[in-house]
């Protein structure tokens, strides 16, 4: 690792004084029970995260900040500061709804308490995505502390109040407020590295397909014992169908989709993965395939969910209906509305005994790559190389963000980044939550050199002011 240049050493030595302030933040964020569900908690929840965020990016110096209404009922936090004349301009994404706690007993601390432990900070939402809130406040903080109000790029924050709903407020309100959210870069600040200390891009996301499936063939539960071997019983048509959607080896099977795609960035060490993943001993990993080539390049079909008898309280009878839900994750190339047709004929060519299926689409979304040259991300590999004394490398990610389409395709003349501090062990989604604070740390610090190496002068000796 070389040493830092003086600017470098400055704003590093800044953002490590901050990160007191990063940690009341976090704080007060995750006491925030910001779940985008009122069946769950309560909609004040989110109203009182909205109002503080934008408070958060009004006091780091952004100026023209308010919350948006979008049409799934969610608030879109934006905030931003006008380019000095001929510099560009910087979106920086995130989203301050979180997951739910799912189940609360298997949590080692406390929910919505952010808790130290073992170096690392626990919490519902303490690295997705309210740990890259943080960040983005940090990153803020230094540049104001060197500049002033006279901040390089024109920046515009933009938090997102419904993203783990899926429901889609933000990716209609893009296009409809083009102007408003229009950039040169834009980071999409909801993904991280492939490892703590190890910085990343995230090139490409899944796209995703969602069905339901029912299989019916009874007009209702009949006796076992008199009528088994000879009644179609409709689970174990269903069990049949499921089976044939993967291999003995755990490739994806569905016609019309290809499955041999390989992942040309960098490879997933199998015993990194077996980790992140908590992949029990001696049980084997699915796919011909790299872990890599698994992951990120080829489909990938999961049964989220099964409507059966439970084990408890079962009887003796044969079941008249069956139902599957269904989630096929696409890499780039393939597109969704095929995906969906392609799975749909894969089921009806398969079902067993005639018997009656209905497959139900709930949501699809496409696939995305990034680009991967361009000043932004010169400027950010240099950022990155930077704060973390090493170069960025590359990566896929399993999980979906439609918006990036939607940004792609409302800005195309922008580049487009994913990065953040969402490392495997941070278990989002999960119980037991959590954010390495040195990703913060040096996320942040990353941000705040891109936002001065890519302002109006493209230098790096940018004099760093008070």
């Amino acid at each position: 690792m070389t040493s830092d240049d003086p600017h470098t050493a400055e704003l590093r030595g800044r953002i490590s004084a901050l990160m007191g302030r990063a940690k009341e933040d976090l704080t007060q964020l995750v006491s925030f029970k910001s779940v985008a569900d009122p069946r769950q908690f309560p909609a004040e929840e989110c109203e009182r995260t909205a109002h503080w965020v934008a408070d958060a990016f009004a006091g780091v110096g952004l100026t023209d900040v308010g919350l948006h209404e979008t049409r799934d009922g969610s608030k879109a936090v934006v905030a931003r500061r006008t380019a000095p004349p001929g510099a560009p301009t910087v979106l920086l994404y995130c989203h301050y709804d979180v997951q739910p706690p799912l189940d609360s007993g298997a949590w080692r601390t406390p929910v919505w308490t952010l808790t130290e432990r073992d170096g690392r900070w626990y919490g519902r939402g303490a690295a997705d995505c309210k740990g890259n809130i943080v960040m983005h406040l940090t990153a803020l903080r230094a540049l104001r502390e060197v500049c002033g109000d006279d901040f390089p790029v024109g920046i515009t924050l933009v938090a997102e109040g419904s993203e783990e709903q899926g429901t889609g407020g933000l990716e209609a309100f893009v296009p409809e407020h083009a102007d408003l959210l229009r950039a040169d870069a834009l980071l999409i600040c909801d993904s991280g590295n492939v490892a703590v200390g190890i910085p990343t891009f995230t090139e490409t996301l899944r796209g995703n397909v969602t069905v339901v499936v029912t299989v019916e063939t009874l007009a209702g539960p009949v006796h076992s014992g008199m009528f088994g071997g000879a009644a179609p019983d409709a689970l174990a048509a269903l069990i049949h169908l499921l089976a044939t959607l993967r291999d003995a080896r755990g490739n994806t099977t569905i016609a019309g989709l290809p499955a041999d795609q390989e992942w040309p960035g960098v490879e997933y060490r199998e015993e990194n993965f077996r980790a992140d993943a908590g992949v029990l001993g001696g049980v084997g990993l699915t796919g011909d395939g790299t872990i890599a080539d698994m992951l990120w390049a080829r489909p990938a079909l999961t049964v989220l969910g099964i409507d059966a008898p439970k084990v408890l309280g079962s009887s003796a009878a044969i079941q008249p209906s069956a139902r599957a839900r269904l989630n096929l994750r696409i890499p780039p190339g393939i597109d969704p509305d095929t995906a969906l047709q392609a799975l749909t004929a894969h089921l009806i060519a398969n079902t067993p005994w005639h018997a009656k299926l209905t497959v139900t689409p709930e949501a699809t979304g496409a696939p995305f790559r990034s680009g991967s040259g361009g000043p932004a991300r010169t400027a950010m590999e240099e950022a990155l190389a930077a704060s973390y004394g090493k170069p960025a490398t590359t990566q896929g990610q399993g999980g979906s963000i439609p918006l990036c389409t939607v940004f792609a395709n409302t800005y195309p003349d922008a580049e487009i980044m994913l990065l953040g501090v969402e490392e495997p062990r941070c278990r989002i989604h999960a119980p037991n939550e959590s954010v390495d604070p040195t990703e913060i740390e040096h996320i942040a610090l990353a941000e705040v050199l891109f936002l001065t190496r890519y302002g109006a002068d493209g230098s790096w000796d940018r004099p760093l002011g008070p």
